[in-house]
């Protein structure tokens, strides 16, 4: 198999530098952006990582509430929810 990328090493905790070019590539920011690490069989995958909504996997219109992203539709509907309960009472 013919390598046709930038050759690495990793140091001596593990680490990989990623080419700036690639981070461009990805519109990566340092210190703000996060990757996704995973396994495709033998790769291991990088992805720019988006955050979404803890309860539904949406990305659009989040807030963050202890820790947790939350969609504004989800919290809408907690929202609901709490108020039917509360009503219950």
């Amino acid at each position: 198999m013919r390598v046709t990328g930038i050759i690495r090493g990793i140091d001596e905790v593990g680490r990989i530098v990623i080419p700036k070019e690639y981070r461009r590539m990805l519109k990566v920011n340092d210190k703000e952006d996060s990757l996704e690490i995973s396994m495709e069989g033998d790769r291991i995958v990088l992805r720019k990582h988006i955050p979404a909504c803890t309860f539904c996997d949406n990305a659009d219109g989040m807030i963050e509430y202890n820790g947790y992203k939350i969609c504004r539709n989800c919290v809408e509907n907690l929202d609901r929810i709490v108020g039917q309960q509360v009503e219950g009472e």
